[in-house]
């Protein structure tokens, strides 16, 4: 059946609709998912004596790990505060 003259194919006018939704995929939310699995193993993966920065910029070497939050140690006077392990963003190298 032939498309009368005038009308544009339906699916044609989906088509950028549809290349907007893929690019989309692959520049936002697929790189923003790699990111989060990534943070999720390094948190898993924390260990006694690692150096870690956590949100807000505190740094600080980990002394005890609970389950859902670790005693971090900072400063020179032996100062330990408690923070979740979600708030570590990254591990330093010592």
């Amino acid at each position: 059946m032939a498309v009368p003259q005038g009308q544009a194919n339906p699916i044609l006018s989906f088509l950028p609709l549809l290349l907007m939704v893929v690019v989309f995929y692959f520049l936002l939310i697929r790189p923003q998912q790699k990111k989060q699995k990534e943070h999720e193993q390094m948190v898993k993966n924390l260990k006694r004596g690692d150096r870690v920065v956590a949100a807000g910029g505190l740094i600080g070497t980990i002394q005890d790990i609970q389950d859902n939050y670790i005693v971090l140690k900072v400063g020179a006077q032996d100062t330990k505060i408690e923070v979740l392990r979600n708030s570590v963003q990254e591990l330093r190298q010592n």
